[in-house]
């Protein structure tokens, strides 16, 4: 059978479907993502981007940190592309559950999302590190530098979640519920090799795991059904209905 219909059938059969996706879902958003080789990973700044990209660093070297973080983090013009659209659609039409993802973009909301788990923030959320004001990602992306509370004047960090960090608990708990009670997981877009968010996928114990991924994933061995090609090619052809 082929694979776009043999997903399509899995979908039609059930409608209890989780997603967890990772940074290749955006991709196609012209979001950078981390490991490809034209990811984050793989370009060259005065530090690695897994330094920069630290708790210690972001305390230490803040006008850096928003530097890189500005440059090559925020994406606040990117779209939703087919990936997300077709979550959203799967949602609404009743299909799909959850979306549990390790990105911090908010595109999954802004194709329609609504149950949306982030497993390492949003850029979209920002909060004084002293008196709690929010602030959006506008204000962080016309900041001159590091941007500072207009209440207090004291450093504004987004709510990400940066190496050397904890995942909040309640996002784990709400994700490992939602995985442990599917009857189908699609996993996306993700290599599920960054730990603890990859371990979610364990909980799972449905009927139907399938992995939408253009490179080998780090576990590859128990998927009913695994598709090699640009995830948003791929959903892009599948009925919600």
């Amino acid at each position: 059978m082929d694979k776009i219909k043999e997903l399509q059938k899995i979908i039609d059969e059930h409608d209890n479907i989780v997603f967890f996706g990772g940074a290749g879902v955006s991709t196609e958003s012209g979001i950078p993502d981390f490991r490809s080789v034209d990811g984050l990973y793989n370009q060259k700044y005065d530090y690695p981007p897994e330094t920069i990209l630290s708790h210690t660093f972001f305390m230490r070297k803040p006008g850096e940190f928003f530097r890189f973080y500005k440059d090559r983090v925020l994406a606040l013009d990117a779209k939703p592309n087919a990936a997300h659209l077709k979550l959203a659609e799967l949602e609404k039409a009743g299909k799909l559950k959850a979306v549990v993802t390790q990105n911090i973009d908010g595109l999954h909301q802004a194709a329609g999302s609504k149950v949306v788990y982030e497993l390492h923030g949003s850029v979209h959320r920002n909060y004084c590190m002293k008196c709690g004001k929010f602030f959006d990602a506008k204000y962080v992306d016309d900041s001159v530098d590091v941007p500072l509370c207009d209440e207090c004047g004291s450093m504004v960090k987004p709510d990400v979640v940066l190496y050397e960090e904890s995942l909040d608990s309640d996002t784990i708990s709400a994700s490992i519920y939602a995985i442990r009670n599917a009857d189908v997981l699609i996993v996306g877009g993700t290599s599920l090799v960054v730990y603890p968010a990859a371990g979610l996928i364990d909980y799972f114990g449905g009927d139907k795991i399938v992995l939408l991924n253009k490179g080998a994933t780090g576990k590859n061995a128990g998927a009913d059904l695994v598709i090699t090609e640009p995830i948003g090619e791929v959903l892009a052809q599948i009925k919600a209905l």
